[in-house]
């Protein structure tokens, strides 16, 4: 199989919705997914990164295991939202070929509802990949508007996260693999994610 390119998007998806990872305290994580939408205890206010990796949230999270991270959930979210976020993102880091200088890209950084870094994809034993993963964070409008208007459904994926982890701790990296969720390319236009791609 191909190496997937440095820069590409993969994630479950359908032809309105993609899915993104969290992990959260049972606290907030439980409720989530009983009721179908982000509790009162969610803070809007802050900035949350989402992940369409589940091998990345599983290295985030330490398969679920974290302080605070025992409960992942598989957000299913609009691609309409989805993209608005990468349309209206800003590099995490700064670019001195893509932001001309520092402080154009600290204004830039300030005023954008959302931001994407790309980390290294991890395989099933977490080690990093050559290729990156798409990590996207949303603040202010971002925020409330993932929590309010782009979630479709929450579900809790913790059992799966231990399942995967029991047949990796097993070496069985089939069994593990064939349990993994179906990311495939993003089909994103060149020009989504054409200023996030460095």
């Amino acid at each position: 199989m191909p190496e997937p390119p440095k820069y590409q998007i993969r994630a479950v998806h359908t032809a309105s919705t993609v899915t993104v990872y969290q992990a959260y305290a049972p606290r907030i994580g439980l409720p989530a997914a009983r009721d179908g939408r982000f509790p009162a205890a969610w803070k809007r206010d802050r900035m949350t990164w989402i992940k369409p990796s589940f091998l990345w949230m599983m290295y985030r999270c330490g398969w679920g295991t974290k302080h605070d991270q025992e409960t992942v959930l598989a957000v299913e979210i609009t691609r309409e939202g989805f993209e608005w976020a990468l349309r209206n993102a800003c590099l995490s880091h700064y670019d001195a070929a893509r932001h001309g200088d520092h402080a154009a890209w600290k204004q830039q950084l300030r005023q954008s509802p959302a931001r994407v870094q790309w980390d290294p994809e991890r395989d099933l034993r977490l080690s990093p990949l050559p290729h990156r993963s798409l990590q996207l964070g949303l603040a202010g409008e971002a925020a409330h508007r993932y929590a309010d208007e782009w979630t479709v459904s929450l579900t809790d994926v913790t059992p799966l996260a231990h399942q995967v982890h029991a047949a990796v701790r097993d070496g069985d990296l089939e069994a593990a693999r064939a349990l993994l969720p179906d990311e495939r390319p993003y089909p994103a236009p060149p020009a989504l994610t054409a200023h996030l791609t460095g």
